[in-house]
């Protein structure tokens, strides 16, 4: 230990230095929070990750407060290999087959309602996927958001009570992804070049009545 290092720490301690906590703003975790359509094999995401993505939901809004959506967690394991067999990526660019071989999603949370399907329901849906996207983003994770799939593959095999709505995969994000700024008579059609992965966002001029 270099000499004088506890010493300098009693006396940060002793004046009431505190650690500097980088302050992360909501734009950046916007821009961060893309969709990854491959993810590194060698970084595995735990059930405890998953379950700090989906604690969001005791906070977040709620139509009527009504609170009905459940979440089925699946981490790396046979369970993980199941859901990837019955979900459909990149439904924009079929001829690439997404994800690549060796960058499939390996983790992932099964959104449920409790109730029968509303207006209500999906606007929460919708506030849930966000807001667990914008979570893991902040954890340095990626993820993608998912209504293809086999629901009655996936009601089947994990027994599901409840009806299933949408998939979030999690993951460390293998790609490189960018945004572009177009007019709204451009096509919206995310692409790739050159192994990017180019999304494109209607300007603010476009989008304000």
């Amino acid at each position: 230990m270099a000499d004088g290092y506890l010493e300098k720490r009693m006396e940060e301690f002793a004046s009431g230095a505190k650690k500097t906590v980088k302050h992360v703003s909501l734009d950046v975790l916007f821009e961060k929070n893309r969709s990854y359509r491959g993810y590194k094999k060698d970084y595995v995401v735990r059930r405890d990750m998953l379950e700090r993505i989906v604690n969001v939901n005791t906070k977040i809004a709620s139509g009527k407060n009504q609170q009905v959506l459940r979440f089925k967690l699946v981490t790396k394991g046979e369970d993980a290999d199941f859901v990837l067999n019955n979900i459909k990526l990149g439904g924009m660019l079929p001829e690439l087959h997404l994800p690549y071989k060796g960058t499939e999603p390996e983790a992932f949370i099964i959104v449920c309602t409790s109730a029968p399907e509303t207006k209500i329901i999906d606007i929460d849906l919708g506030i849930s996927l966000q807001s667990m996207s914008l979570k893991a983003t902040e954890m340095g994770l990626n993820c993608v958001m998912i209504c293809a799939f086999n629901k009655a593959n996936i009601v089947e095999h994990f027994g599901l009570k409840h009806e299933p709505l949408a998939i979030l995969a999690v993951g460390k994000g293998a790609e490189q992804i960018k945004l572009k700024p177009i007019s709204v008579e451009e096509s919206r059609a995310y692409y790739r070049v050159d192994g990017v992965h180019y999304v494109p966002k209607v300007k603010l001029e476009d989008i304000i009545l």
